[in-house]
């Protein structure tokens, strides 16, 4: 058959256009000789353990953890070698697995993981590592009482066995939640005692809780948390009174409405009580009051060693509103204690029924001293600014 030029020219420029598409088109590496993709190679598991075979030191309170790449797990255990056996938890899609609880001090574990890849193999995997010894343990006392109805002036107080160094650590290990939410903020008064206040008086009937997990955290130099401490409470109905030296009265507020007026002998010029906002701390019947708790020896002309049946402590350097039937006679008319609020014991009595931790006594116009806001709970004798400044104590 002829071939005319106007016919070879076609050709010529059909086979160009043709070669033009395969230069622009996807790469041989792609396509297969039929044309079609190629597939992509099934990918092998990897597992990832932390702690990683042979570590040491190992935190007790960060969590163990193993994670699969390129497929799922199947099985994880973690056992010590004393026996005990470890919970843990799988994410739903089986490609990571935590530690659900704290390992032991100074314990060696094993960590064994299984999976399988996407393409069908099973691999396993093996650590075995050893928790730290601590140089010391940190136990913390807490104020609170689990369960306990307080005041709307309560703090929350840690006390430390031993100094601690991480603060920020410790902070960061409490957890502090209201119902309804107060905003609130620590503050360190020496390297082992932090409070934590609300900005403002709490409102009655706020629900508190206190979540302290401190056990196997490191808090610096080789100091870790020895326990967990958790504890609630609620905030009962407002108490508050206001002694005043001036005067020789205290008055007392319930809910804000006026209750009582009561007559108080507070302490004599030379031993006179600090002014300032007290907290209520602690409650006692049948107590006995030492001058040598507070450095006046019993027996010297100053000292006493006297029982009372009703005794409320507002400080830790031993100031009291407390039943002294002794005094009754200068109550309401001039101050003659020793630094304590007195009371009738019916009056005392009666403060102990409506009162309890966490109420609010101020006293005013009784001598030069002043309350400090280290002494007790005594909190509120800080500003906000003041409370949230750098520094400690107060």
């Amino acid at each position: 058959m002829r071939v005319t030029g106007r016919a070879m020219r076609w050709v010529a420029l059909t086979l160009a256009t043709g070669l033009l598409a395969a230069g622009c088109g996807s790469q041989a590496s792609d396509i297969s000789p039929q044309g079609g993709e190629v597939d992509t190679p099934a990918e092998t598991a990897v597992l990832t353990l932390t702690p990683e075979d042979a570590a040491t030191g190992v935190i007790p309170a960060d969590p163990v953890t193993v994670v699969a790449e390129g497929g799922t797990l199947t099985d994880v255990s973690l056992v010590g070698t004393h026996g005990s056996v470890v919970d843990g938890e799988m994410n739903d899609e089986g490609t990571a697995w935590s530690s659900a609880e704290p390992l032991g001090f100074d314990r060696t574990y094993v960590l064994e993981a299984s999976g399988v890849g996407e393409d069908g193999e099973t691999v396993t995997e093996t650590a075995e590592f050893t928790t730290v010894l601590p140089a010391q343990r940190a136990d913390a006392y807490p104020n609170v009482i689990d369960g306990a109805t307080v005041g709307v002036g309560m703090p929350v107080s840690f006390e430390f066995d031993t100094p601690i160094t991480d603060r920020e650590a410790v902070e960061d290990a409490i957890e502090i939640t209201s119902e309804p939410e107060m905003e609130g903020a620590f503050r360190w008064f020496n390297d082992s005692w932090l409070v934590w206040r609300p900005r403002e008086h709490w409102e009655p009937g706020t629900e508190v809780e206190v979540d302290a997990r401190l056990y196997g955290r490191d808090f610096g130099d080789g100091v870790f948390g020895a326990k967990d401490r958790s504890a609630s409470m609620t905030i009962g109905e407002e108490v508050i009174a206001r002694a005043d030296g001036a005067t020789h009265e205290m008055e007392v507020t319930i809910g804000g409405e006026h209750a009582r007026t009561l007559p108080v002998s507070l302490g004599k010029p030379d031993t006179p009580t600090p002014n300032g906002v007290y907290t209520v701390m602690s409650e006692h019947y049948d107590y006995t009051m030492d001058s040598s708790t507070f450095g006046v020896p019993s027996d010297a002309p100053e000292g006493y060693e006297i029982t009372v049946s009703h005794a409320v402590r507002m400080s830790h350097s031993g100031i009291f509103y407390h039943s002294a039937p002794w005094s009754v006679g200068d109550q309401g008319n001039r101050n003659v204690s020793n630094g304590c609020i007195n009371l009738s014991t019916e009056d005392a009595d009666w403060m102990m029924n409506i009162s309890k931790p966490g109420d609010l006594i101020e006293v005013v116009n009784a001598g030069d001293q002043e309350l400090a806001a280290s002494d007790g709970w005594s909190v509120w004798q800080m500003s906000w600014e003041e409370w949230t400044s750098d520094g400690e104590g107060a």
